[in-house]
């Protein structure tokens, strides 16, 4: 299968991830609207969020993805096989121990992550009761993780793109008809949310175990203490460990970065937290429908192209990757920078949200939107190092990019109070972007290939232009007025976004950019 058809296969169900939760939270939006009861649960989904990023889908994804892409490679399926069997063993005692103490330790892990809830003891208490409802999601999703680092490597994209789907509608289910079963009995009605997370969370990992079963490599669990102690000290499973721990400390820093921003917004406005997710659920749209998409795709490939020594093929995957983020990240930023209001008043402009809510959820992704560039472009220039095997670099640059992060915090949140928040998150991820750019050119691991100049220059025009008439649209026209039009709000924004593709893509076309032959490069 071609990158391209690759990509596509997991944009397209990345896509319909990001279709569904929007949906989501703009059902989440209407019926609880952004208090201290959206923030208590956006901070107790959060928590197991936090730890699956640390724990799975962060440190064991960049370490197991590559060691398991390697040893194919180099030693062949029934070795592979045997690895896969121990590594699974070992991780899934590893979330079940560590979902018992999260459950255990629910009070203090929300206070060291939102202790400004304290304002709202209703909230807090709500957060504390639906961290511990909500924590064993992150046994789920590791071994989720685990299975789609597996079918990833074997280039079987579509299902892990595909099952976050069924989070989505099953979160959407809780609160379409969980939620008024609730209020009747008197029970507070955001409470049938963790419910809906729960089972999404079940049914992701219960999607993958037949597709495993069909290509024979459904993981067989060890549960005698012979086999754990098997599984502890088999040689790819101390490869990955030996890994994860740079890798742990990489994604710590980003999950540490989180951390500090939560928490500051927890002691800003009621709604602060909410209004930073509902933008960042906006901000997922481009980041993993590109960046994602390109790093879950490429990450296997360079990995094989690493260990077998092919460096041309591996510098052309990095410069198609890197082509395409430019081509598709630039105009969604430009978007971002003067179209916000106009895409929050469609999406969430309903019920139990208000015109204030609008108008600080704008501000939020204003400032992501200062970065989206930066956070598309690390998807794919962070697996160029980990496809080494070098997880330490990475780990160095976003330390620093922390602190730097923090030091943007210092200044900003004074003057913006949660939307500084988001622009230093952005700010950072154009430099940690940069950094890991220069890096990977300052060791000759990635060399340019020619037309980067005029192509560059096409984007740009296009760019340009696009932004014109967004913000022309986004000033000329009175998008949270039309809230009682909900349809023609709509419309306009179907309209606007036509136009807009046909505008940019028009435009590349006559400056001589044929996508046909760039994106079969």
């Amino acid at each position: 299968m071609s990158l391209l058809r690759s990509a596509s296969v997991v944009s397209l169900f990345t896509l319909a991830s990001r279709v569904t939760g929007l949906v989501r939270e703009l059902l989440i939006a209407s019926a609880f609207g952004a208090s201290a009861l959206t923030d208590a649960f956006n901070v107790a989904f959060r928590i197991p969020n936090l730890f699956r990023r640390l724990f799975a889908e962060g440190a064991f994804s960049q370490a197991f993805v590559p060691v398991l892409a390697a040893s194919r490679a180099q030693h062949g399926d029934e070795v592979t096989k045997d690895a896969i069997d121990n590594v699974a063993t070992a991780l899934a005692w590893s979330v079940l121990a560590l979902s018992v103490l999260g459950v255990l330790a629910a009070p203090w892990l929300v206070w060291a992550l939102a202790s400004g809830l304290q304002q709202d003891a209703r909230g807090y208490h709500s957060a504390v009761q639906m961290t511990r409802w909500m924590f064993p999601y992150i046994a789920f999703m590791s071994m989720v993780a685990l299975s789609a680092g597996i079918l990833n490597t074997w280039k079987r994209f579509a299902v892990p793109a595909a099952t976050p789907v069924l989070l989505n509608v099953s979160v959407i289910a809780a609160a379409w008809w969980l939620s008024p079963w609730l209020a009747k009995q008197g029970v507070e009605a955001i409470y049938a949310l963790p419910v809906g997370v729960m089972l999404g969370g079940f049914l992701q990992l219960a999607v993958q175990i037949p597709a495993l079963a069909r290509m024979g490599l459904l993981p067989r669990l060890g549960f005698r203490p012979s086999a754990v102690k098997k599984a502890w000290t088999n040689p790819a499973t101390r490869n990955i460990l030996r890994l994860m721990a740079p890798a742990l400390l990489g994604v710590g820093v980003a999950q540490i970065s989180l951390l500090i921003n939560t928490q500051i917004a927890s002691h800003l406005a009621p709604g602060s937290v909410s209004w930073l997710t509902y933008a960042d659920r906006l901000m997922e749209f481009p980041t993993a429908i590109l960046g994602v998409a390109l790093g879950v795709v490429l990450m296997p490939q360079l990995a094989a192209a690493k260990a077998t020594g092919d460096s041309d093929r591996y510098a052309a995957m990095l410069d198609w990757g890197l082509r395409l983020v430019l081509l598709l990240a630039l105009p969604c930023a430009a978007a971002l920078l003067v179209f916000s209001q106009p895409l929050v008043s469609v999406l969430y402009h309903y019920g139990a949200f208000t015109d204030r809510d609008v108008q600080q959820t704008t501000l939020s992704l204003t400032g992501y939107g200062v970065g989206l560039l930066g956070l598309v472009a690390i998807k794919v220039l962070a697996p160029g190092y980990y496809a080494s095997q070098d997880i330490r670099t990475p780990v160095k640059i976003a330390v620093v990019v922390l602190v730097i992060t923090q030091l943007f915090n210092v200044l900003l949140v004074p003057y913006l109070a949660h939307a500084g928040l988001a622009l230093s998150i952005g700010l950072g991820a154009l430099v940690n972007a940069l950094w890991l750019l220069f890096g990977l050119l300052r060791r000759g691991s990635y060399k340019p290939q020619p037309g980067w100049a005029r192509f560059a220059l096409q984007v740009v025009g296009a760019t340009t232009l696009l932004t014109v008439l967004l913000w022309a649209a986004a000033h000329h026209l009175d998008w949270v007025g039309m809230r009682a039009a909900p349809w023609r709000r709509i419309g306009w924004m179907v309209l606007l976004l036509a136009m807009s593709a046909m505008l940019y893509f028009g435009v590349l076309w006559a400056s001589g950019l044929r996508l046909k032959s760039f994106l079969k490069r």
